[in-house]
């Protein structure tokens, strides 16, 4: 019988509801309550899923062996650090903190008490990324687009914190290489951080990757390339699948590869191979909360730790530094 995890879920707006829900389905955790101090959120919550509402934070991260923390980004140190040092394992949602002081310290807490901690970087569970878990992959070019429509939800933070983190995290998940030089560029358009940002990151192994991030699109996308020697690799997050297109000498000998054949200007051939790598479809936000509780019941690694959130986060810091100096020589 797989061991319960009790756990206690700070916010219950959009995403903490979801959240909620999920919790609930998942045999291996017993919901002990809420805490939030929107009584509308709350009463919502309530109404739907007739979980006890805590009014004093404290009193419920006592009750747990973990906390769910999906409250705005600018709560998640507080609640983060007094959980850590009650020893109580925490999935806190990204980024993993407002700015890269509190995230170095919660990392340093975690470290320290050696409980569980993972980011809720979700689009690592997308089913477009899940595809490419056993392909060869090693880029040197990257180019990604993150559009959306504008949402008051997530202005607490600017657009690299809100929705450039999610590519930053996956190709730092991707890259085996350091970071060797930051060029960014963003403005400001309906809200008081900037709304749209570019930036292009270099490493030291001679990949460059190129993000554009932005919150004010007429269209939502959110589409990552990946170029590499011989291959080429197109990721849709939104359909959730992966086109790989592979250069060879030869034709495939599978009648079921497709291809086309390219001659080059010196007479010589190449075969350009096709495959569309879908992964059956998964609830991603499900699928990173089962893990948490697996890695707490059996203590396991997390898959995605409170240091990648940092490293995450330290990245987006440059990007913003970048940002805020363009702004500044402008005015």
């Amino acid at each position: 019988m797989t061991k319960r995890v009790r756990v206690g879920l700070f916010g219950v707006g959009h995403l903490g509801r979801i959240h909620l829900r999920l919790l609930k389905e998942i045999a291996g955790f017993e919901v002990i309550g809420f805490v939030d101090p929107d009584d509308a959120n709350a009463e919502k919550a309530i109404a739907e899923f007739g979980v006890k509402r805590f009014t004093d934070a404290t009193t419920l991260i006592t009750a747990c062996d973990a906390l769910d923390i999906v409250s705005p980004t600018t709560t998640h140190f507080a609640i983060a650090e007094q959980a850590i040092k009650q020893f109580k394992h925490i999935f806190i949602e990204k980024p993993l903190a407002a700015n890269i002081t509190e995230a170095k310290e919660l990392v340093k807490l975690v470290d320290e008490a050696r409980v569980k901690a993972m980011v809720g970087h979700v689009e690592r569970f997308n089913p477009a990324l899940l595809s490419l878990k056993d392909k060869d992959i090693h880029p040197m070019f990257i180019e990604v687009h993150r559009l959306a429509e504008f949402n008051p939800r997530g202005t607490d933070v600017s657009v690299v914190l809100d929705l450039m983190i999610h590519d930053i995290d996956i190709i730092l998940s991707l890259v085996k290489a350091n970071v060797k030089k930051v060029s960014a560029s963003g403005v400001a358009i309906v809200s008081k951080t900037p709304d749209i940002a570019n930036a292009r990151i270099e490493f030291d192994n001679g990949c460059v990757a190129n993000m554009t991030a932005s919150r004010i699109s007429v269209k939502s996308m959110r589409k990552m390339r990946i170029f590499q020697p011989g291959a080429y690799i197109s990721m849709d997050f939104l359909k959730k699948k992966s086109d790989i297109f592979s250069i060879a000498d030869q034709a495939p000998a599978d009648a079921d590869i497709n291809f086309f054949e390219l001659e080059l200007q010196d007479k010589a051939k190449k075969f350009i191979t096709f495959e569309t790598a879908e992964k059956k479809d998964v609830n991603a936000i499900k699928m990173e909360l089962e893990l948490f509780q697996e890695a707490i019941v059996n203590d396991t690694p997390v898959p995605v730790s409170a240091q990648d959130g940092y490293n995450a986060m330290h990245l987006a810091q440059q990007i913003l530094d970048k940002i805020n100096h363009q702004l500044m020589v402008k005015k």
